[in-house]
């Protein structure tokens, strides 16, 4: 590594037009963090070359239609990098699209724009946000989440390629090239999502590693010196090095195998200099914060650059690189359009199909072999109700899809007589992920970027390997949905590294994620109706391994009510003297309370709250016809931690919650021990109504 502004070798000032671009987006990049006083110049700046090359040679992505289904994808997954995307998107030429669809008539990151990097309300903000900026395909900063995501994209091609596509007609072939770094190489997802790439052989997969062996501490050699490109190879990756990120036709020729390969993903290995040309080159200085206005007058000084201008793109520079990705782009999608034209008429229900996915919509009929389940004291476990409803709708929503992390059996989600997604069969419907939570998450998020309704599913208590991509599935507002069973202590024998405790409490913290916990088999049905009807938000369906009795709905009210996330289940007429709350298999335990309160003269009523989210978004009215808030004598019940309950309990009500972990024991001994029995939330539903 150097600390001068010499070029590495292979760089030369000989101002032609490609070096004018990279160098543009270089001084963009250099100029956006130093305004903004915050961000990391360094990887953009080393990985100009690597970005131009990607997008002016290789990409087929149309800038006036960023949302043509089948573009290649861009992920950068080293999100800390992100003026390096923003530049591409304003010199790509990329127009906006609203979150309507439409298109807004303005840039998706004009000039100005990039002059507010890291602002309050900019579109570049200082890690890349899907949705928020038209041309970010998944939101990334996390690192090795892109990576995860990426892996998910390419599953998805590879599923629609095999549905879709017919002879004479490919609507799918695209690829997915994603930049990564060493820190995503550190990261325990990219590893997961690495071996399950190479498992499948998604060769339609490119992942190109910025190896600068530099991270926020220093020269990676502290913690992390291992051959990374051996170990791709272990996964079963076809892996490329190139020695200089500024080899454009180096660069070139690897872009060219990787277009070529069709059995394995690709790896290729870039070595870089950080910072390139910055004074600092080549320090962690130049990745985690700005260079100071005299570097970057030096940096510019040593790439010919008039020094005394800011944000400056040369006269030619961005028509030449829009025209560059838009003519292989336009012509690419033009071809598309046409073929899907005659399409239509040759395979009209596949095409109508397509439409609705690709506007996530549904048919209309989508729900109408959902049962119905019979009142059942013995009832059903609710991961059994969630196996039966979801396969009633996979038959009228084929690309509700998904799987889980080596747990089929037990969570339920296997789709019945469906092929199993691999390799040899691409069209298969049951994805099976192996023992990798983590990726699981990031490829389920990765695969509802791509309009497909995405599931993945384990135990409850495994949320812990996972919640990072269950939190951005929330931050994007996407479709996934996460199945999680083995919802509380009910789990029993297993002890408690497998009975949940904090995790429902964790999972409602999440801002916008739909943590939904069914009392019974008509719940789940409900549960899956409301889930499916928005795509525009993440769910957990949170479903038991015990049976839970079905309760006899023309006694209580009807399960239509989880719409509203909280109902009066029972006891709805006039003013109660006590409420018992409760979610999931604690419902019938209030409902066993409620009848032995009501038999002993109490006014009582149970109120089922399978969702606070849903419940939040009620009027006031609404929820005050279901907690009166003159009744202050409240029970709130449920086999996990306290955390939360206060909210609906207030100071003068009571929870019977979990205050530690579980134990390995039998479910009876275990609800005797903790306090979940009839007789004890009848005892303190007495002791709060006196006050």
């Amino acid at each position: 590594m150097t600390d001068t502004a010499t070029p590495p070798a292979g760089v030369h000032e000989d101002g032609s037009a490609q070096r004018l671009q990279i160098d543009t987006i270089r001084t963009l990049s250099m100029d956006a963090v130093q305004k903004a006083n915050s961000g990391h110049p360094g990887t953009p700046m080393a990985l100009a070359p690597v970005g131009w090359t990607v997008w002016t040679q290789f990409l087929r992505y149309d800038p006036a239609h960023a949302d043509w289904p089948n573009r290649d994808r861009f992920v950068l997954s080293v999100g800390h990098a992100s003026m390096l995307l923003y530049s591409l998107l304003h010199l790509a030429g990329v127009e906006e699209i609203d979150r309507d669809g439409k298109k807004s008539g303005n840039p998706a990151v004009s000039l100005e724009d990039i002059r507010q990097f890291r602002q309050l309300g900019s579109k570049t903000p200082g890690h890349p946000e899907y949705r928020h900026t038209t041309g970010v395909e998944t939101t990334t900063g996390p690192l090795g989440a892109g990576c995860g995501n990426s892996v998910g994209m390419a599953i998805a091609e590879r599923w629609l390629a095999a549905r879709y596509n017919k002879p004479g007609f490919t609507l799918f072939d695209h690829d997915v090239y994603t930049l990564c770094g060493d820190g995503d190489m550190m990261e325990g997802v990219s590893a997961e999502a690495a071996s399950l790439a190479g498992h499948l052989k998604l060769s339609n997969l490119c992942w190109i590693y910025d190896a600068n062996q530099i991270s926020i501490e220093g020269a990676t050699d502290l913690a992390f010196d291992e051959d990374v490109g051996k170990r791709f190879q272990a996964y079963g990756w076809n892996v490329i090095h190139v020695d200089d990120a500024n080899d454009v036709e180096a660069l070139k020729r690897a872009l060219q195998a990787f277009r070529d390969e069709n059995e394995r993903p690709t790896f290729i290995v870039v070595h870089s200099v950080i910072g390139w040309g910055s004074p600092r080159a080549g320090s962690e200085k130049a990745h985690g914060e700005p260079l100071g206005a005299e570097n970057v007058a030096k940096t510019k000084e040593a790439y010919g650059w008039p020094v005394d201008k800011d944000f400056y793109v040369p006269e030619g520079v961005k028509e030449a690189f829009t025209a560059a990705v838009a003519d292989r782009g336009a012509t690419a999608r033009d071809a598309w359009v046409a073929t899907f034209d005659r399409y239509r008429s040759e395979h009209a229900d596949l095409a109508a199909e397509l439409d609705l996915m690709l506007k996530d919509e549904l048919p209309a009929d989508w729900d109408s072999e959902i049962p119905t389940f019979d009142a059942d004291e013995k009832g059903v476990a609710s991961r059994d109700a969630g196996g039966k409803v979801l396969n009633a709708i996979v038959k009228k929503v084929p690309w509700l899809l998904g799987g889980s992390a080596d747990l089929a059996p037990s969570t339920k989600t296997d789709i019945k007589g469906a092929a199993s997604f691999e390799a040899g069969n691409y069209g298969g419907s049951n994805f099976h992920f192996g023992v990798r939570e983590h990726a699981m998450g990031a490829v389920v998020n990765g695969m509802a970027l791509s309009h497909l309704r995405s599931y993945g599913s384990t135990f409850l208590v495994f949320l812990d390997y996972m919640r990072a991509p269950v939190r951005l599935s929330a931050i994007m507002e996407i479709g996934a949905v996460w199945v999680f069973t083995h919802d509380s202590i009910g789990v029993g024998e297993d002890g408690p590294t497998h009975q949940p405790i904090e995790h429902l409490a964790t999972m409602r913290a999440i801002p916008g994620l739909d943590t939904i916990r069914p009392c019974d088999a008509n719940e789940v049905a409900e549960a899956w109706r409301a889930v499916m009807r928005d795509p525009s938000r993440p769910a957990a369906l949170v479903l038991s391994r015990q049976a839970l009795p079905t309760l006899d709905r023309s006694k209580y009210a009807p399960a239509s009510g989880l719409e509203k996330g909280g109902y009066v289940l029972a006891g709805g007429e006039g003013t109660p003297d006590v409420i018992l709350i409760a979610t999931g298999s604690e419902v019938s335990l209030a409902v066993q309370a409620y009848e032995q309160l009501t038999a002993d003269g109490v006014t009582a009523r149970v109120v089922s709250m399978p969702s606070w989210y849903r419940y939040e978004l009620q009027d006031a009215a609404y929820k005050e016809s279901v907690l009166p808030k003159a009744v202050r004598a409240r029970v709130a019940i449920e086999m996990a931690g306290e955390i939360g309950w206060d909210r609906y309990v207030g100071t003068d009500g009571a929870t019977i919650t979990m205050s530690t972990f579980g134990a390995s024991a039998p479910i009876a001994k275990l609800q005797d021990k903790y306090g979940f029995t009839v007789d004890h939330v009848v005892k303190v539903a007495k002791e709060v109504m006196k006050g």
